[in-house]
């Protein structure tokens, strides 16, 4: 009988998970048709910008960072919770991981490639990025941070790869004549010859284990090095110790809350309450308060030093985000960011996943406004003693920023289209591993 039920759960989870390789709905072709039309806007933007310079952006000279920059460390944290959370779950053997790992390290990856643009967008002349390669100085945390990111996303592509193999071997034997062509070679190709062999599986096994235990360094000396960029200048606000330990817990922080949105919404779509279910939720809710309250203190610790010590640039900058121009800004991340999303999963238990989802989109648009508090206002603060600098993004800024946001959800979306976003075969190990318990504890008594 139960071994019955776990070939019926088996049936159930290659159909579902394999349903949206093969059928696609309108509201599917509708909505990468508004993502597309988003990107296209944006290209269009972006082309306004090669052709007038920066002058029609509302950067200037005093303040040269804005909505790229801070699109630049929101992504790059994505992408670095993606594969953390994946790896570290892997690693500690956490079953409840399976049905989300494949989901996170999609996000890994799209979060890691709409980054690295963001810098190329910033510059005036997108060319010059090869100057950085070919003329900088080993002394710059820019070329560190080239090195850091272009590894990193060497190694997250990987990393997604090489569990998805069984996946893509599956569907090419499962599929047929169901998928397309073009579908069935990937499938082929990718899969390399995969047939479920025990020595196939015990390697498999190996390299998986090897790239999660590389891939969390790996994605720490990325946030790290990210907040090298800004801790190692002299600027009042940047001109701190803990800047890395701080980005790296913020970066943790936003992309579980992405993770929790994204998830949630495949969920819905594809039909997947059976293998994501209520438990996942309250997991990573569990999680989400536990990096909120260690970034709640990080954030305290962070305007106590400079509040204490009130240098002269200090004082200035946070009379300006906290009782200034920017105190809308911060005071929505404080609220709305920080004391709702903590109070909300708190009290979770109520309704798990609507409470959970609300605080993680709270979280989300709180972690973007701070990283423009971290950025913008530093920069507004006078050097000499001049007037303060402004800065007011245009719509040629608004427009590529929207347009990054829509690539990165292009990326994700399409993923659907051409590998399970469960893992298939995690989970049919999982069921497997739980019936033999089951029947253990039933023998014993």
């Amino acid at each position: 009988m139960r071994s019955r039920a776990i070939e019926s759960f088996q049936d159930r989870l290659e159909r579902v998970s394999l349903a949206p390789l093969i059928h696609t709905q309108k509201t599917y072709y509708l909505f990468v048709f508004l993502l597309l039309a988003t990107v296209a806007w944006g290209l269009y933007a972006y082309a306004i910008q090669l052709r007038y310079g920066l002058v029609t952006t509302g950067l200037g000279d005093q303040v040269m960072y804005g909505v790229y920059i801070v699109n630049f460390v929101f992504f790059i944290g994505i992408s670095y919770a993606g594969a953390l959370v994946s790896a570290i779950l892997r690693l500690t053997n956490a079953g409840w991981r399976s049905p989300i790992t494949r989901i996170s390290e999609i996000i890994a990856v799209g979060g890691l490639t709409d980054g690295a643009l963001q810098p190329i967008i910033d510059l005036g002349h997108p060319e010059r990025a090869w100057h950085i390669i070919a003329y900088g100085r080993f002394q710059s945390p820019l070329l560190w941070d080239i090195i850091a990111i272009t590894t990193y996303l060497v190694g997250s592509l990987l990393y997604l790869y090489l569990p998805l193999i069984p996946d893509l071997a599956l569907a090419r034997d499962r599929l047929g004549q169901s998928a397309s062509g073009f579908k069935r070679k990937i499938f082929t190709v990718f899969a390399v010859g995969w047939q479920d062999t025990p020595d196939q599986r015990k390697r498999l096994n190996r390299a998986i284990g090897i790239m999660a235990i590389m891939i969390i360094p790996l994605a720490v000396s990325v946030h790290t090095v990210v907040a090298f960029i800004f801790s190692m200048t002299l600027r009042p606000g940047w001109n701190s110790t803990i800047y890395g330990v701080y980005f790296v817990i913020g970066a943790v922080f936003s992309g579980t809350a992405v993770l929790l949105i994204v998830i949630a919404i495949f969920r819905k779509v594809y039909h997947f309450e059976e293998y994501i279910k209520e438990k996942h939720f309250r997991n990573l809710g569990y999680m989400l308060l536990a990096l909120l309250l260690l970034y709640l203190y990080l954030t305290f610790t962070e305007y106590l030093t400079g509040g204490y010590k009130m240098e002269e640039g200090e004082e200035q900058l946070l009379t300006l985000v906290m009782l200034g121009k920017n105190a809308p800004w911060f005071w929505f991340f404080v609220i709305a960011g920080m004391i709702v999303p903590a109070f909300l999963l708190i009290f979770s238990k109520l309704k798990t996943i609507p409470m959970v989802l609300i605080a993680a989109v709270l979280v989300v648009l709180g972690m973007w406004v701070k990283r423009y508090i971290i950025i913008v206002p530093t920069l507004e603060v006078p050097l000499m003693p001049f007037e303060f600098g402004s800065y007011s993004p245009t719509w040629v800024e608004i427009s590529i920023g929207l347009a990054t946001l829509a690539g990165f959800s292009v990326m994700v979306t399409l993923a659907a289209k051409f590998m399970p976003l469960v893992s298939v075969w995690e989970l049919k190990e999982e069921a497997e591993k739980e019936t033999h318990h089951k029947e253990e504890a039933e023998g014993q008594r």
